[in-house]
């Protein structure tokens, strides 16, 4: 795969504006953008239409939760606007990762992905919520589920991406945010890896945030994420 064609960036902003300014001044460089849940709210759905429409993929990171009705009827309205992937919670079960599996067949470009556990989450987080073992035996348990139920790949962190290509075999894609570069600080995540040790391990695709979107020059940036993945 084209390295360029593996960077999802990430438009982590709190208003249109700022990541209109983002998709500008990252022009050509970038084809692959992440949504999520704040820019969705603030600017609502035309964001992502602007997006398709020049040309370039979204990743529509809803992290759907809810009963398969309401599900399926979401990842409709992700199809119809154009996006190439949609994220529902792995801990949602079976039943509603196999109804947005089956909604997503209407659109033949639309690839779901099950999240497996969040970042920023560490065993002790998932005992608060009564889950035992630990964080990399619950992505592994998640991802066999999504498997089963017909997702096209899961989410989860660098840390857990040998493990999970293992799993889920060459043909699932393995989509990893958490990632940082070299020197940077990994925020909130607290399972964090290097793009080219992600790629490596065997991610499909790498999300990057805030060391793109907040250089001093976003493109310049970009293409050095973009160098560190060629062998």
């Amino acid at each position: 795969m084209d390295p360029a064609g593996q960077i999802i960036v990430a438009l982590d902003c709190d208003n249109r504006a700022t990541a209109d300014s983002v998709v500008e001044r990252l022009g050509d460089e970038c084809r692959f953008y992440k949504v999520g849940l704040e820019l969705l709210t603030s600017a609502g759905p035309d964001v992502v239409k602007s997006l398709v429409a020049r040309g370039k993929e979204v990743f529509l990171d809803l992290k759907l939760f809810e009963i398969p009705n309401s599900v399926a009827g979401a990842v409709r309205a992700a199809g119809s606007l154009g996006v190439s992937m949609v994220t529902v919670h792995g801990m949602g079960g079976s039943g509603i990762m196999s109804a947005a599996v089956e909604a997503s067949q209407e659109f033949p470009r639309l690839r779901v992905l099950a999240l497996t556990v969040v970042t920023s989450m560490r065993d002790a987080d998932l005992a608060d919520v009564g889950v035992t073992g630990a964080v990399d035996q619950q992505v592994l348990r998640l991802a066999r589920l999504a498997r089963k139920a017909g997702c096209h790949g899961v989410i989860a962190s660098p840390q857990d991406v040998a493990a999970l290509r293992g799993t889920m075999g060459s043909d699932a894609l393995i989509v990893t945010p958490g990632v940082a570069l070299p020197g940077d600080s990994p925020a909130e995540h607290t399972r964090p890896g290097t793009p080219r040790a992600a790629i490596a391990d065997g991610a499909s695709h790498v999300v990057v945030g805030r060391s793109v979107t907040r250089a001093a020059d976003p493109a310049i940036t970009f293409r050095s994420v973009r160098a560190s993945l060629i062998p």
